[in-house]
């Protein structure tokens, strides 16, 4: 497969998985961002820790989407995700607005 071959293929995976991402956005309440990843989440809990003087921050998720091209399932029951790295955590509007 060429270099060529792989950036087209990547492309069309990238489109195909924003198309999905659009279809399924109406199903959640949250978008969270990490540094690795971004979901789609109906239920987020988000707690600070504190371990050698050094913060973190670990979420939990049910329910949700995962934005990554490699993964041959996005739809998770639970994540548990614990980061160093900054999060966004947003809710989305209303299902019925």
């Amino acid at each position: 497969m060429s270099a060529e071959d792989l950036e087209r293929y990547e492309t069309e995976i990238e489109l195909q998985l924003y198309k999905e991402y659009r279809d399924v956005l109406s199903m959640f309440s949250f978008v969270v961002e990490t540094e690795r990843r971004f979901y789609l989440t109906n239920s987020v809990q988000m707690d600070a820790r504190d371990q050698d003087g050094r913060t973190y921050f670990e979420l939990r998720l049910q329910d949700a989407w995962v934005w990554d091209m490699y993964r041959p399932a996005r739809f998770v029951a639970n994540v548990r995700v614990v980061t160093f790295k900054d999060v966004n955590i947003e809710e989305l509007a209303g299902k019925d607005a």
